[in-house]
C-alpha cells in the first residue's frame, strides 16, 4: 500500500477543483484545479480514482496491479502540488556568486551576464516571473515542475566551479570546494 496515495489531500480556501471524464475514445479523467494565482489540469490515469469529499481529496487505485499501485502516490503528489501552486505559489532562489556576474529583468526576458562575451537571455513562459534583488535571482509560477526547470536552466547558464565556487547556485546549495595547484604544493 502506498503510505503517501492514503494521505487526503486538503483544498485550500479560494481553491476549486472539477473532476470530469474524457472525451469518447480516452480513458482517464480530467482533473482541473482554479485558485486565486491561477488554474492547472491534469489528467490521470483510469487505475487511480479521485474522488472529493468535502474539503479533501481522496486518491485511490481501482485494480491493485504494480502500474497502478507505482502511479498512486505520484499521482497523490502531483495533483497536491497544484493545489499548493494555484492558492500559494512556488518560488526559487538563486545566487550569483562571482566578480562580475549580474542579472536584470527586461521585459518577461531574464539577461544574465556571467563571464562569457555574450548575455545570457532566458525567456520566462507563461505563468513564471522572474525578480531580480542583489545578486539573487527569484523565480515564481504555479506549476512546480515549470519553476524547477526555468531553474536549473538559470544554473545551467554557468554551474558553480569547485575552486573558487563562482557561478550561479541555488540559495541554500552547498558547493564541495577543491584544493587549487598551490594549495597541494604547499602540502606535499
Amino acid at each position: 500500500m502506498s503510505k503517501i496515495g492514503q494521505l487526503p489531500i486538503q483544498i485550500l480556501d479560494g481553491v476549486t477543483v472539477d473532476i470530469n471524464n474524457l472525451p469518447a475514445g480516452k480513458a482517464g479523467k480530467l482533473i482541473s484545479i482554479n485558485g486565486p494565482k491561477g488554474k492547472l489540469a491534469i489528467i490521470v490515469d483510469e487505475l487511480v480514482t479521485v474522488k472529493q469529499e468535502e474539503t479533501n481529496l481522496l486518491v485511490s487505485v481501482s485494480k491493485t496491479t504494480k502500474f497502478a499501485k507505482s502511479i498512486w502516490g505520484t499521482t497523490r503528489k502531483l495533483i497536491d502540488n497544484m493545489v499548493k501552486g494555484v492558492s500559494t505559489g512556488w518560488s526559487k532562489k538563486l545566487e550569483l556568486v562571482g566578480t562580475g556576474y549580474r542579472a536584470e529583468v527586461q521585459g518577461n526576458t531574464l539577461v544574465l551576464t556571467v563571464g562569457y562575451s555574450h548575455p545570457i537571455k532566458i525567456e520566462a513562459p507563461e505563468g513564471i516571473n522572474f525578480k531580480v534583488e542583489k545578486g539573487i535571482i527569484t523565480v515564481d509560477g504555479v506549476d512546480r515542475a515549470v519553476v524547477g526547470q526555468i531553474s536549473a536552466n538559470i544554473r545551467g547558464s554557468r554551474p558553480p566551479e569547485p575552486y573558487k565556487g563562482k557561478g550561479v547556485k541555488y540559495i541554500d546549495e552547498v558547493i564541495r570546494r577543491k584544493a587549487g595547484k598551490a594549495a597541494k604544493a604547499a602540502t606535499a
